[in-house]
């Protein structure tokens, strides 16, 4: 029994005429009449992502992006938002589509909307009305996309199968996920991505601010959000001690969680040791934790038969960008119940009564139960901004069919940007120090494989 969080009073968005206020419709949301309550939400994020509006300003007058028809696929929030609205201030047309289905702020899509984003997304769609969204975006008369944003890789994928000759066209594609990176790194090795791809996702400002510092803080928001679960004495099990990883353990063991990790990687499983968490395989564990999260962007992590010996009332979620870590769709069988408790909280109960706590139907957590600190995507979406502008304005030939990390220079520059919120103030270098370390003292200062 699934069923998604759109309320089932009203017809789906789909089925309903909607314009704006200039007469448009080339969107379609939820209810076009929220845009006003959507626009404090922008306004409010505004505030505290200062990088993107100082890019703004700085790049109102020459329009990097002038040209540029930006079709993008990202969670659609107030956070986004003030990049899309960026992507526009610096020349740029865009289309856009949801990369998750519960994700979307419905009240910040209808302000985009009227704002005239041409955005097709509502919180609660079905599996088929996403990729009828992703298909709106791409296909329209007399617009063609030359440049893609994407978070997870389901519209790269998408033009690549349903539009090979748009896909050919297209100038750059600017990948923000590790799921999505992956299926990009694919795509190269079977020599079929035949255009230039920047993966931000291992972007320096990426990795060490999003993947860490704002999962640090939104694992626990989205947990209690969705559960009031209190997390002293808990036992919780980690699978996978990544970036994202790093950041759930280090706030459920700073609330006195008894955390264990699960680790395929040597390396990795070594930093968990060193940080004080044990190493274990799942099946060590699974009769006896209270929390589980997934955070490896595999799939299959958590299997059926680690779910029918979990321990009653154990929560189980993901943290990782795609709904294949936790093996959901073993539960929908005629032997379980389903019981929706809370938006987005199931309770799937056995047959001896023994109940599985499952947020967000195995998606990604934070941003389905709950929101995500504004300004580590501040970072994200400024990283963004200037790998499109990069890849947009590059000279021919200086990037070739292949995935390219963000040059270390632009990594610098956008946490540069990030500084003055905190009256930061670099040192600088003297000519002997930059001469001695061998460095060009306005940086790079570290290499390109950092």
């Amino acid at each position: 029994a699934s069923y998604t969080d759109s309320s089932d009073d009203e017809v789906s968005p789909r089925e309903k005429q909607q314009t704006n206020s200039k007469g448009s419709s080339n969107f379609c949301v939820k209810n076009i009449k929220q845009a006003e309550f959507g626009r404090r939400e922008i306004e409010i994020a505004e505030q505290d992502m200062s990088a993107l509006i100082s890019l703004r300003k700085r790049a109102q007058g020459e329009k990097p992006l002038a040209g540029a028809k930006i079709v993008g696929c990202t969670h659609i929030t107030a956070q986004t938002a003030v990049l899309m609205e960026t992507l526009c201030a610096l020349g740029a047309q865009c289309r856009w589509a949801a990369c998750n289905i519960y994700s979307t702020q419905n009240e910040v899509a209808a302000a985009l909307a009227e704002a005239g984003v041409a955005v097709f997304a509502w919180k609660g769609e079905s599996e088929d009305d996403f990729w009828w969204c992703i298909d709106r975006c791409v296909s329209m008369d007399g617009w063609q996309p030359n440049m893609i944003l994407d978070d997870g890789g389901d519209l790269t994928h998408w033009v690549y199968k349903k539009y090979p000759s748009v896909f050919k066209k297209i100038r750059g594609i600017v990948e923000e996920s590790v799921t999505g990176v992956h299926r990009l790194y694919q795509l190269s090795k079977a020599g079929k991505l035949c255009v230039p791809a920047m993966n931000v996702n291992d972007s320096v400002t990426k990795q060490k601010f999003d993947n860490l510092y704002c999962c640090r803080e939104s694992i626990l928001d989205g947990l209690k959000r969705t559960t009031d679960v209190m997390f002293g004495g808990k036992q919780v099990v980690v699978c996978g001690y990544g970036e994202v990883g790093k950041g759930c353990c280090a706030a459920l063991k700073a609330l006195g969680a008894i955390v264990y990790v699960t680790e395929i990687d040597p390396i990795c499983a070594l930093q968990a040791c060193m940080d004080g968490f044990r190493v274990v395989k799942l099946s060590e564990v699974i009769r006896q934790v209270d929390v589980v999260i997934t955070c490896t962007g595999n799939k299959n992590v958590v299997t059926r038969e680690h779910l029918d010996r979990m321990k009653n009332s154990c929560i189980v979620c993901n943290m990782g960008h795609s709904n294949t870590e936790i093996d959901v769709t073993s539960l929908r069988t005629p032997e379980l119940t389903w019981e929706r408790v809370r938006s987005q909280v199931d309770h799937v109960i056995w047959p001896d009564g023994k109940r599985v706590v499952l947020l967000a139907e195995g998606r990604l957590l934070n941003l389905s139960c709950s929101t995500v600190p504004t300004f580590v995507l501040s970072i994200t979406a400024t990283t963004q901004a200037l790998a499109l502008i990069e890849l947009y304005n590059a000279p021919e030939g200086r990037y070739k069919q292949d995935v390219y990390l963000l040059p270390k220079k632009m990594d610098e520059y956008v946490a540069s940007l990030h500084l003055p919120s905190f009256d930061a103030h670099l040192t600088e270098l003297t000519d002997d120090q930059a001469k001695y370390l061998g460095l060009n003292k306005n940086g790079p200062f570290k290499p390109n494989y950092y």
